[in-house]
């Protein structure tokens, strides 16, 4: 093994650009050698030193972070360090299983419309385009306000809505997101009007802007344009005043499949929900 190596040497074998390199050494982490010519030598001291600038890079240390560790490196030092470490490792893997879960959750939605229809039908008893009663738990949920009037409007609202809860809707794709319906426009004969869109959380989710309680809904699932709401929420409001049953809420729809999943807008699957009052039950 040699003492010295030039910089397009370490370059390639550590897969960086020299560039790189000569920022690490205006930073003061690397300090490599000249020769008789002027050309830069790094020694085992320097490649030390890159391989612990790659270990931490890759954790999202800072380089002045970096810096710091290298230029006063103790046991201590080097503990504190590791337990950063792996506390960085564990939010990631803890990040990586709740998008692991997201997908799983996706998947099983995305094997095509018939095929969703019929884990609906199995999984949950119900019958699409049947108005049904689901027993469902407490939902934690984010949400943003504006009047929906367009199919348009609502991408971009869901685009602010992720935008604004970056931080809590971590995959866009495969989260499930909602809406308020407009029941005043909608009862005017205006369908597909909305006054809020809407993502549902993890169970555990901490930070919410409101929750769905746990409960009875009313739900019906239907195919198809949206343009079909208004007729569809009419029908859930005549089957709960023909049961007796009290509504607790704003009637709201799920996006079960949507554009982010189909351009079919026959493959399109939507539920209505409204939550019932228990003592009308």
């Amino acid at each position: 093994m040699k003492d010295y190596y030039k910089i397009n040497e370490i370059a390639r074998l550590y897969g960086i650009g020299v560039d790189s390199l000569r920022y690490y050494e205006k930073l003061g982490i690397l300090k490599p050698r000249r020769d008789t010519n002027g050309y830069r030598l790094y020694n085992l001291k320097d490649m030390y030193k890159l391989n612990v600038i790659r270990d931490l890079r890759r954790l999202d240390f800072s380089m002045q972070q970096i810096k710091d560790y290298l230029e006063g490196q103790t046991v201590d030092h080097t503990l504190a360090l590791l337990r950063q470490e792996q506390a960085l490792v564990q939010a990631q893997i803890q990040e990586l299983q709740t998008k692991a879960r997201l997908l799983q959750r996706r998947i099983a939605t995305l094997k095509g419309a018939a095929a969703v229809l019929n884990a609906v039908e199995q999984k949950l008893g119900i019958v699409p385009g049947a108005i049904t009663l689901r027993t469902l738990p407490q939902r934690p949920c984010v949400q943003f306000s504006a009047h929906i009037t367009r199919d348009e409007e609502m991408d971009f609202v869901m685009k602010k809505l992720h935008r604004k809860h970056e931080d809590k809707i971590r995959d866009f794709g495969n989260q499930t997101f909602g809406a308020f319906l407009a029941m005043d426009e909608l009862m005017q004969g205006i369908p597909n009007v909305y006054d809020a869109v809407f993502s549902v959380l993890e169970e555990d989710a901490a930070d919410y802007d409101f929750v769905l309680p746990a409960g009875v809904y009313l739900s019906y699932f239907y195919q198809g344009s949206y343009q079909q709401n208004r007729s569809r929420v009419q029908e859930v409001l005549a089957y709960a005043a023909s049961h007796g049953l009290t509504l607790a809420g704003t009637p709201f729809e799920l996006y079960e499949i949507d554009n982010r999943d189909t351009v079919q807008e026959a493959e399109f699957l939507t539920e209505i929900q409204v939550a019932i009052s228990p003592a009308s039950l």
